[in-house]
């Protein structure tokens, strides 16, 4: 008797098809287009998963320069400031000081500031 996988080849392009689900027209329903369009999908995704954490350090910065510029003192001032004061804060969260907390950031930025004089 000749075995042919048919239950197990059926199962994997089932698998396949399920993860290409929303695709449009052969990218969903043929099963050559399909398995590049899902490998291209998932290599973008990878990629996508990276960009956004250099997009949202990028946008914590412009923040936090923005804000510490209206306190008197240029980003990389404030930073040089923070480190010499051994403040530990990171980007995201001096952004969300700089947003939700006006007065607590221009604290800080007063401590970095005495650290610097």
């Amino acid at each position: 008797m000749r075995a042919t996988n048919g239950a197990a080849r059926h199962r994997m392009i089932v698998r396949m098809k399920k993860r290409a689900k929303g695709f449009f027209s052969g990218r969903r329903k043929m099963y050559r287009v399909v398995c590049e369009a899902v490998r291209r999908a998932e290599a973008m995704a990878f990629s996508g998963r990276k960009l956004k954490k250099r997009q949202f350090r990028s946008l914590w910065i412009k923040r936090v320069g923005i804000a510490s510029r209206e306190c008197g003192l240029p980003y990389s001032r404030l930073i040089a400031g923070l480190q010499k004061a051994d403040i530990r804060l990171d980007r995201k969260q001096l952004s969300e000081l700089a947003i939700h907390q006006p007065a607590a950031f221009a604290e800080v930025v007063g401590k970095a500031k005495a650290a610097l004089a």
